[in-house]
């Protein structure tokens, strides 16, 4: 058999396909035949990707470059024989991987309980027989038959349908079942629109077909998707990027300062070895060994934080990643909109009817409408009463026509309203059940004779009732086919009037420019049979009720989001595969109407067939100029997603189908929906919503910046500690004096100030106007100059005062444990009401509110209390090299420590102020 791959099967009659395919569309392929292609094909799932084990997950815990200064800092202290310190820092060490790890292996445990079935059966014809194989086991060449409520699985050239509609949305992004046909199609149409496939994944929401296997495995659409999402970068977060820079930095600087501590001493004619251990002591005060637990701690509590708001975050770093978003590309169909059809607007006897609320429970008004189809009028803000409703009769009989001409049902569950049929015929009956017709109560009344079901041929669906003034079709279809079977059409007195072609052509146009879906209804009830219906009941003789135009609206929390969003500074675009008049109406109905094309201020809309034709740098300009882009390919996605990456832009991309996968895998940062997400969106993602809100993406990016805040404060808390410290030990070299503070003494200032005093910063709640800022630029270093003055600052003081005081209780005779522990005392001290100072850049600890982060309260005493230890108790004193000293010393220290307070409080003053710059 000839190579299948490249084969355009839509271009390809059915007869042809078959053909190509060598199989019998009545006998199926044989046993045999069966074999040898199972043999050449392989079977119909996609190649596996080996996952990573538990223990390269745990490894990979260590991978990251803070840690390295870690083990660096461990391996220091083993050099310099202080077991115990060594064995500290391998502690924090493992510590923070067991926490990642962790983390990691819960946000697995939460997307496994979140998994959806997958295919696996499927109805096949071989040998001439019909049964029932394993879908993993089908082969190209095999006959399958479909039907309502069936996945389709594997690729399909339809043979023959039966009424069929199949519902895409996961892979093309098409928010309404499409009507599968069998003719031969133009080569070059687009996935989406080549109605005479059915594609794996897919779900049959009605009709029968039989189709014949094209492609079975990596071969489907899906599976090339799959392959596209396997290839694409996986890259690192910005924050990795940043602290990384960051960790190579100090760790040359660190270097730089060692380095020069070693030479000043030998140069001053110090021993080589005691110049050697003073630069590694100044190497351990350097080092922030608390800084990579304190970053885990801090993104493990932000992930926690989303956890409780319904965003599940699969690892660390993308909890802050979200909240450095500059641009959120979404997908529409079910992340930006309800993902159910809601009828929004009526027409009948020449008046326009609004319809509020959405989904699938009946909840909502009909009323008068303007222009536009929004309410208008006295009754704008009232609902139209039963009997108003039924007064009008065209509307009623709209409506009514609407429920009865329906084979659809819904049916409440725990989980939700659930559609057994079509979703569009499922708006017809919520429409209904807002005026109070409940198609049960109605079948009662009218109970149905017949009906010619819905064919694409015929483009409309009729059915026969037994009113109570004698038997009455009801027709319900496209625009088009009930116009042109109509001559009459229904007043809201009842009396019947010569049809108005043109008033209904321009509704329909009215609707459409709206993106709304229109359905005509129409009804006849002379020259009707009683038992039975037949197409020549309904070719001519209609009288036309009304129209009803729906869409899949947008989620109303969606609208508030995007709007949040810009007032963030934070771009949002649209990315869909649905058609582009939909999607231009959804995007002005969410905030994105004003995005124009580059070079034509008339196009709102971008879609796929136009991206085709533009180059890189083409599409570079365009899309960071236009915010709607339609009838958009997988590949298309991932394109634009890159385009925008190019520009710098840190990109969120939101999606729930297997259309989306490979542009979140390309993404910054991920986002899938829990519920409507497909599988291969979210283990493409880096974080899934368990609510399938956008809003909760608005509050995902708050936490993220909360977090990236909270971070910043611990770094520029912690540094000016290990800048003092360095700054001591360096001193004390070229005064060739006796080292203030000991190796052992700065590890237990590092660690017991970070996980006491430091980590406390991660509780700090949200500074008012976070989402007022503009997002951070990711070239940006984590330290800008004001940061890094603050740290100087701070770590002056430190020098200052520590060496100072050191020096004052030699003078007064004290031993030098009794002032090497002055000296400690100093730093912890400071530090402990510079926490207080580090809560805010910008705002003193009193206008935050004492009391809005008790934690820091907490931390303090408990800091003060180990202190109290560390000086008193004699265990720690022969640990430690710490002594007892008086109360002077404590009021000296405490005296410092308010001074550098006040500092840096008139410091931020001045600032805000701009006096100082």
């Amino acid at each position: 058999m000839d190579s299948l791959t490249g084969k355009l099967w839509h271009h390809l009659s059915a007869e042809k396909a078959t053909e190509a395919l060598q199989t019998d569309p009545q006998k199926g392929l044989d046993t045999f035949e069966v074999q040898r292609r199972a043999v050449e094909f392989g079977p119909n799932a996609l190649t596996g990707r080996r996952g990573k084990t538990p223990l390269e997950r745990f490894l990979l815990q260590f991978h990251q470059p803070l840690i390295y200064v870690l083990l660096l800092s461990g391996l220091i202290t083993a050099v310099l024989g202080e077991v115990v310190d060594s064995s500290v820092i391998i502690g924090v060490v493992l510590v923070n991987a067991i926490v990642g790890y962790i983390q990691e292996a819960k946000a697995a445990g939460a997307l496994e309980a979140l998994a959806r079935s997958m295919v696996a059966e499927a109805e096949v014809v071989r040998s001439g027989g019909v049964r029932r194989i394993g879908a993993v086991d089908l082969v190209p060449g095999d006959v399958v038959l479909l039907r309502s409520g069936d996945k389709v699985p594997a690729d399909l050239r339809l043979v023959t349908v039966k009424d069929l509609r199949v519902d895409e949305s996961a892979l093309t992004g098409e928010s309404v079942p499409v009507s599968k046909a069998v003719g031969t199609l133009p080569r070059e149409t687009v996935l989406a629109d080549r109605t005479n496939m059915a594609y794996a994944s897919a779900l049959v929401t009605y009709g029968t077909a039989t189709g014949v296997v094209v492609a079975t495995g990596d071969h489907t659409e899906i599976g090339r998707i799959s392959t596209m999402v396997h290839e694409a970068d996986t890259l690192a977060t910005p924050l990795t990027r940043r602290i990384e820079k960051f960790s190579h930095l100090l760790l040359w600087a660190i270097m730089a300062l060692a380095v020069l501590t070693f030479v000043a001493g030998v140069a001053r004619g110090e021993k080589a070895a005691e110049m050697f251990m003073a630069a590694v002591a100044l190497a351990v005060g350097a080092i922030p060994e608390g800084l990579p637990a304190a970053v885990t701690v801090i993104l493990a509590i932000g992930v926690s934080r989303m956890a409780s708001r319904g965003a599940i975050i699969r690892n660390l770093p993308a909890v802050e990643t979200l909240g450095g978003a500059s641009v959120i590309c979404s997908d529409k169909t079910g992340t930006l909109t309800e993902n159910r059809m809601t009828v929004t607007a009526l027409y009948a006897a020449g008046r326009r009817y609004a319809v509020t609320g959405t989904g699938y429970r009946p909840t909502g008004d009909i009323m008068p409408s303007g222009e536009g189809y929004a309410p208008a009028g006295d009754d704008a803000h009232r609902g139209l009463a039963m009997a108003e409703l039924s007064g009008r009769k065209a509307l009623f009989a709209t409506l009514l026509g609407g429920a009865l001409c329906n084979d659809t049902r819904i049916e409440a569950t725990p989980e939700g309203d659930k559609v057994e049929g079509d979703p569009t015929e499922a708006a017809l009956l919520v429409v209904a059940a807002k005026a109070g017709i409940h198609v049960a109560d109605a079948l009662r009344t009218a109970p149905r004779a017949d009906a010619l079901p819905f064919e694409s041929e015929h483009q409309y669906m009729a059915t026969l009732h037994h009113g109570e003034a004698g038997p009455v079709v009801y027709v319900k279809g496209s625009v088009e086919a009930v116009l042109s079977r109509a001559d009459r059409m229904l007043l809201d007195d009842g009396t019947l009037v010569p049809l108005d072609v043109a008033a209904f052509r321009e509704e329909v146009e009215r609707m459409a420019v709206q993106g709304l879906r229109v359905l005509a209804l129409a009804q006849r009830v002379d020259g009707v049979g009683v038992a039975h219906l037949t197409h020549d009941d309904v070719a001519s003789g209609l009288v036309v009720v009304g129209l009803q135009g729906m869409i899949d609206p947008p989620r109303a929390e969606a609208v508030a989001a995007v709007a949040a969003f810009h007032g963030a500074g934070v771009k949002v675009k649209m990315i869909t595969g649905d058609h582009a008049v939909t999607a231009a109406a959804i995007g002005k109905q969410i905030g994105l109407g004003d995005a124009g094309c580059p070079g034509d201020p008339a196009c709102k809309v971008l879609t796929g067939a136009q991206l085709a034709g533009l180059t890189d740098d083409e599409l570079v300009r365009h899309a960071a100029e236009t915010s709607i882009f339609a009838r958009v390919a997988p590949e298309q996605k991932l394109r634009l997603v890159m385009a925008l990456q190019s520009r710098g832009e840190v990109v969120a991309m939101t999606g729930d189908g297997v259309n989306d996968a490979p542009a979140l895998k390309q993404a910054d940062i991920g986002v899938a929906m829990g519920h409507g997400g497909t599988e291969a969106a979210k283990e493409a993602s880096d974080m899934v919503l368990t609510d399938d809100n956008f809003a909760t993406i608005k509050a995902a990016v708050e936490e993220g910046r909360g977090v990236y805040d909270n971070l910043l404060k611990f770094i520029v808390w912690t540094l000016p500690t290990n800048l003092g410290e360095g700054l001591v030990i360096l001193v004390a070299v070229l005064l060739g004096m006796a080292l203030p503070i000991l190796p052992v003494q700065i590890l237990w200032i590092n660690m017991t100030t970070a996980s006491i005093l430091g980590i406390m910063l991660a509780f700090e709640p949200m500074e008012p106007g976070l989402m007022q800022r503009k997002p951070r630029d990711p070239a940006h270093p984590i330290l800008d100059r004001e940061l890094f003055r603050r740290i100087v600052l701070v770590g002056s003081l430190l020098l200052v005062s520590a060496f100072g005081l050191y020096k004052f209780e030699l003078a007064q005779g004290h031993t030098q444990e009794a002032a090497r522990t002055v000296a400690v005392n100093v730093f912890v001290l400071v530090q402990t009401f510079y926490l207080f100072n580090s809560r805010s850049f910008t705002r003193s600890p009193f206008e935050l509110g004492i009391m809005s982060n008790p934690w820091t309260l907490l931390g303090a005493a408990c800091m003060i209390v180990l202190q109290v230890a560390f000086t008193y108790v004699p265990v720690m004193n022969g640990l430690f090299g710490s002594a007892p000293i008086g109360l002077g010393a404590w009021l000296r220290i405490l005296g410092v420590s308010v001074l550098a307070y006040g500092v840096v409080e008139a410091d931020k003053k001045l600032r805000a102020r701009g006096a100082l710059k």
